[in-house]
């Protein structure tokens, strides 16, 4: 096997174990709520605790992947990522669980601009786009890090072990593969900040990642919660379950989606499908269809991350690391508003209600991406 497709599968083994660790953990926050006897909005400002976490890990994470290979901080960010899980199932206060998930957030966020910044630089090595099967994979990961958690609540195995056993299982398995990730793709040029006025270029694709960030944050932490407050279903990992298969399947077809209708029209069809689910989840709160409402909302959420990711590594103005880091910052603030607002209008409104907030976001992606490609037109970029 030749060396770049050793390193294309070792950088798809990252997105797989980085998706099961994120699922665990999010699709245990039921578990987490009961335990804490934490109502929606207190959950919602606990919530609050992780973008405010990874945005400080900000400069950080620029800062590592301009000054190292990529490879250095993604090794050293998924072990303690991986402690970090640990440390959530065995908090016993409020206070030790915020900075658990203080802990696991930032590392989080400097693993993803450590394993995209790979994949930009492995896609240069490839005729084909190869950057939506990464992603892919990380919701694969995610798909089955929500089976495992099935099976454990099923089993009525306590989200300890749980925990204990999915993160020295990703261990042990990262450890092996760093041997095989891709090296010297330190960037020379394009890996500061430059202040000032905005760069439209990245302004409307941190606008995209932005409203992705919300729709699917939001879908990460209350989907489990929907299901068992809204659908009364006791099983309540199944509406994350059926949102993460969706997503998984869906991005290994994104990249030929992209090339068959175009990247303007599948950020259309993206915001068509997310409003259409959730409005199905919203008017028919029973467990079939909220089920398919979810699937709709998985299909449509698919594309976008790696799509948006895949521009911001065409920009003239900034490495791709760098571009990745920056436009991650708006996701982040997605996180820092989407999850907690969803917690605060359900205390004031209901959790189905506060749902409708997922339809403008999906239906926001239309103006924008419109107002990006008219744009790279006029300036040929």
């Amino acid at each position: 096997m030749d060396l770049r497709n050793k390193q294309r599968i070792a950088l798809s083994t990252y997105f797989f174990l980085s998706g099961i660790g994120f699922a665990s953990w999010a699709s245990r926050i039921p578990t987490i709520k009961d335990f804490f006897g934490f109502n929606d909005a207190e959950l919602g400002t606990v919530l609050l605790a992780m973008p405010i976490s990874s945005l400080i890990g900000l400069p950080f994470s620029g800062w590592l992947v301009s000054k190292f290979d990529s490879r250095v901080p993604l090794i050293v960010s998924f072990i303690v990522f991986s402690f970090a899980l640990i440390f959530i199932g065995y908090a016993s206060t409020a206070f030790l669980f915020v900075l658990a998930i203080c802990i696991f957030s930032f590392c989080m966020r400097i693993l993803n601009i450590a394993i995209n910044t790979q994949s930009l630089t492995l896609q240069k090595k490839f005729d084909k786009s190869i950057v939506g099967s990464f992603h892919g994979l990380w919701s694969l990961g995610g798909l089955f890090g929500v089976l495992i958690s099935t099976l454990m609540i099923k089993m009525d195995v306590s989200m300890q072990i749980h925990f204990l056993i999915v993160s020295l299982f990703t261990l042990a398995i990262s450890i092996y593969t760093y041997q095989f990730t891709l090296r010297n793709d330190k960037a020379v040029t394009g890996n500061k900040i430059l202040l000032g006025k905005p760069d439209p270029f990245i302004l409307y694709l941190g606008l995209l990642i932005f409203f992705a960030a919300i729709c699917e944050g939001g879908m990460f932490d209350w989907s489990g919660i929907f299901f068992k407050e809204v659908v009364k279903e006791e099983i309540f990992t199944y509406g994350y379950l059926s949102f993460m298969t969706c997503m998984a399947l869906s991005r290994f077809f994104s990249d030929k989606l992209m090339q068959e209708i175009g990247l303007q029209k599948t950020y259309i069809f993206s915001a068509t499908v997310i409003s259409l689910g959730i409005f199905v989840a919203i008017t028919f709160p029973y467990f079939w269809p909220a089920l398919i409402g979810f699937c709709l909302v998985g299909f449509g959420t698919a594309a976008i991350f790696p799509m948006t990711f895949a521009l911001a590594g065409t920009s003239k103005k900034y490495s791709p690391g760098m571009a990745i880091s920056i436009i991650t910052t708006y996701a982040i603030i997605g996180m820092l508003i989407g999850p907690p607002l969803i917690g605060y209008l359900s205390h004031a409104l209901g959790l189905k209600n506060a749902f409708y907030l997922f339809i403008v976001v999906g239906l926001s992606f239309i103006p924008v991406s419109k107002a990006f490609f008219k744009y790279q037109a006029k300036h040929n970029l």
